[in-house]
C-alpha cells in the first residue's frame, strides 16, 4: 500500500469525478446483505461469498470480507491511472489502493483500463 504525497494527490484530484462506493468489512456477507435489504431500501447489484454491492439512491455500499478488501472509500478516475501497482477486479476494471495521511484507504477506480 502506498501513501500518496500531496503534490501527487493534487495531480490525481484534477482527474477524479465521483465517489463510487464506500466499503465496510463485515463478518458474514449473507447476513449483512439480508440486514441491509430488510432495513433499508436498497438493491443488491452483486453478491458472492466474499463481497456484495448494494445500491442506494445516492451511493453504493460494498460489504466485504476482511480477507478480500479493507474498509475504504472508492473514487472513480476520469483518466487512466498510470501505476505499476494497478490491479484488476474480476470484471476487468483497474484499481489501486492508496492511503491518506491518516492511513484511511482510498480505492482509485480506473474505468478506462
Amino acid at each position: 500500500m502506498q501513501k500518496i504525497k500531496n503534490s501527487k494527490m493534487n495531480d490525481i484530484n484534477k482527474k477524479l469525478s465521483y465517489v463510487d462506493h464506500l466499503a465496510i468489512v463485515v463478518d458474514s456477507i449473507p447476513q449483512s446483505v439480508k440486514y441491509y435489504s430488510l432495513h433499508f431500501n436498497c438493491k443488491v447489484r452483486y453478491k458472492d461469498s466474499t463481497w456484495a454491492m448494494l445500491e442506494f439512491e445516492n451511493i453504493n455500499l460494498a460489504l466485504v470480507s476482511k480477507d478480500e478488501h479493507p474498509n475504504h472509500i472508492a473514487i472513480v478516475s476520469e483518466k487512466k491511472i498510470k501505476s505499476k501497482d494497478i490491479q484488476f477486479h474480476r470484471d476487468g476494471i483497474g484499481y489501486l489502493y492508496v492511503q491518506d495521511p491518516d492511513s484511511n484507504y482510498i480505492e482509485l477506480i480506473d474505468r478506462k483500463s
